[in-house]
């Protein structure tokens, strides 16, 4: 769309005009034919024909490059301002045009009294509002309406009350129209809006209820983690410990040595890794053959068992099993002596041991 030749100062070099519409350029672009022409003027040449003007070669927009060294030239151009016709003289660089007129004394303003309909060069506005302006206040009515007096009216001797009442009850309506409408534009802005927000709202605490669900299910595994972890170091000797084997021999009463046991060997099928080998004491009856001074002790470890004549492991039903894999762990009916080595915090579940004869220990237990 170009600016006109005629606002320039001088002469405008060959190159920096557009070939369409032969004006100075305006936001140039080059196509890959080399031919240089003013944006608005190629871009809907080139969407409706699609070809270069020129009819040199077929181009789409996309082809279309700003040629920003020659842009650089075009707007360090001394140019008319855009007022010029109307009585501006500046003569001001391109680059700086938008500026000059945002400030120009002769940009065009429109009389700001109702009923006037004059357009006037910007600083002169104000003055013809208050002086000159026919529009302007003159007093009040004093035929009875009431309503404000313009110049005009009162040149022509009144305004009419009846008809001047009519008239400002329809601007009153032609006005609380007007609002109503824009009312109801923002309470439907304001609907969307709220909606809008209620619905991030919602997908916001789906996230969270996502991400607290995700933090709780790691928060478990790392529990569980740990909880192995501290088993098997319960299970495990520490640092500085020594044992010391001791043999006990507990005769039985009433058909039961006063224990019970736990652990056994790791299976094969248990995968958590948590388990840790070895039979170890888990109850002590009061009265029975086992609490006496000098026996067993809670986490002693089993280590044999002499000559046992039926060792069994009872489930939590109550069926005895002469083989049982019970929570990972597999317990077994041994015939060999039994000794018992003493570990702190072991903690697994319990089952029964029931044995119809004597049975000698062999204890070990920890010297700090």
């Amino acid at each position: 769309m170009g600016f006109e030749l005629d606002r320039f100062s001088g002469e405008v070099d060959p190159d920096f005009k557009c070939n369409l519409c032969n004006k100075v350029l305006e936001d140039p672009l080059t196509t890959p034919c080399g031919h240089v022409f003013c944006a608005g003027c190629v871009l809907p040449w080139v969407v409706q024909q699609g070809s270069c003007p020129v009819n040199c070669q077929r181009i789409s927009t996309k082809e279309l490059n700003h040629v920003l060294p020659l842009k650089s030239l075009i707007l360090k151009l001394d140019i008319k301002c855009d007022n010029h016709a109307r009585g501006c003289e500046a003569v001001v660089p391109l680059q700086h045009l938008g500026e000059h007129a945002e400030t120009c004394d002769f940009s065009p303003a429109k009389c700001r009294n109702r009923g006037c309909r004059q357009v006037l060069n910007l600083r002169d506005v104000e003055a013809h509002m208050r002086e000159r302006c026919e529009a302007r206040p003159a007093g009040l009515c004093e035929q009875g309406c009431g309503l404000v007096l313009t110049h005009g009216e009162r040149r022509a001797g009144g305004h009419g009350c009846l008809r001047a009442l009519r008239a400002h009850g329809a601007a009153l309506q032609a006005r609380a129209a007007a609002l109503e409408k824009a009312l109801k534009k923002e309470a439907l802005r304001a609907g969307k809006r709220e909606q809008s927000l209620l619905s991030r709202l919602a997908a916001a605490q789906l996230e969270l209820q996502v991400t607290a669900l995700r933090y709780q299910k790691r928060f478990t595994q790392y529990s569980a983690r740990l909880d192995a972890l501290a088993r098997a170091r319960a299970a495990s000797p520490g640092k500085g410990e020594e044992t010391k084997a001791l043999t006990l021999v507990l005769h039985r009463d009433s058909g039961s040595l006063g224990f019970n046991i736990i652990g056994g060997r790791p299976c094969v099928d248990n995968q958590d890794g948590s388990s840790s080998e070895g039979i170890f004491v888990s109850k002590i009856v009061d009265t029975g053959p086992a609490a006496k001074e000098g026996g067993l002790q809670i986490h002693d470890r089993i280590m044999e068992c002499s000559e046992m004549g039926a060792m069994r492991t009872v489930h939590e039903s109550g069926e005895g099993l002469p083989l049982l894999e019970l929570g990972g762990i597999l317990f077994w009916d041994g015939a060999s002596p039994v000794l018992a080595e003493k570990l702190n915090n072991v903690a697994h579940v319990c089952v029964g041991i029931a044995v119809k004869q004597e049975i000698a220990l062999e204890k070990k237990e920890n010297q700090s």
